[in-house]
């Protein structure tokens, strides 16, 4: 689903210090949200909390709980460290070709 993406997404840029159910769901929220598919924001913040909760039980699971109602990416969980290196990746960087003047011009040499 969107939403599992952008929440991975999200703790990813997040960092050590995570963020809050909160700040999670406002972020997903927005990223989802359309004119032309409009989300109700509760629904999206009940899913992120089930998700988080869901998926920081174990001490191998994907998610860690950083505080009371913090959450992180679980830096011992291998699949975690290979979404940082995926969310990570330096954008490429495209050179702009020097525009030459093709124009005819009005007047002869």
């Amino acid at each position: 689903m969107q939403y599992d993406k952008e929440i991975l997404r999200v703790l990813a840029e997040a960092g050590d210090e995570g963020l809050s159910v909160q700040n999670i769901s406002r972020h997903v929220f927005n990223a989802c949200n359309s004119f032309f598919n409009p989300i109700d924001q509760e629904e999206v913040r009940r899913y992120v909390q089930s998700y988080l909760l869901k998926n920081s039980k174990t001490a191998n699971a994907l998610l860690a709980k950083n505080k009371k109602g913090v959450y992180k990416l679980n830096a011992n969980n291998q699949l975690s460290e290979q979404l940082l290196f995926q969310f990570h990746d330096e954008p490429e960087v495209y050179k702009e070709k020097p525009i030459v003047d093709q124009s005819l011009s009005l007047f002869d040499d």
